[in-house]
């Protein structure tokens, strides 16, 4: 019997090297069985889709479950990211860092993009109103508040695959 695995880490970096050549589920669940609960190897198989494991729909077995694969490259950025946050002291859920870098990505755009309207929207009530200057200034901030959301967007997209 292996020893027990000393974080979450561990447990997602063993799910994705066996799906470096190709694994099935149940054999990852046999595999890691000793070493950890169903439910830990069910939140490592969460958290090592976000590292670029994914299911090929064609190879699915009744008896073995979903077939997982990861690309080389996608492991070896997570090989770096894990040599990098097992350094830290307290215990690192990377999963939930992940959700929280998109909700906090999410809610930068959103308030971007409603700032942007709202400089348009204000922008136009002043030129029904007769103050064209300032009219003009506030939908030129739109404009340059719709530029960075459009760059910022662009960037996040990038950084997020």
């Amino acid at each position: 019997m292996n020893a027990p695995l000393s974080s979450s880490l561990d447990l997602t970096e063993r799910v994705l090297a066996m799906a470096k050549t190709g694994v099935y589920r149940q054999s990852v669940f046999e595999a890691l069985g000793p070493v950890a609960t169903r439910r830990q190897i069910r939140d490592a198989i969460a958290q090592a889709k976000q590292f670029g494991l994914y299911t090929v729909a064609s190879l699915r077995d009744d008896d073995l479950g979903t077939y997982y694969q990861v690309e080389t490259t996608s492991y070896e950025s997570f090989q770096s990211a894990a040599k990098t946050l097992g350094t830290g002291l307290p215990p690192i859920d990377l999963a939930a860092q992940v959700i929280a870098t998109h909700a906090a990505l999410r809610a930068m755009l959103t308030t971007v993009a409603g700032s942007t309207l709202g400089l348009v929207i204000l922008g136009g009530w002043c030129l029904l109103d007769g103050q064209t200057q300032l009219g003009r200034g506030l939908w030129l901030g739109a404009v340059v508040a719709g530029g960075l959301w459009g760059m910022q967007r662009w960037i996040a997209r990038q950084a997020l695959g």
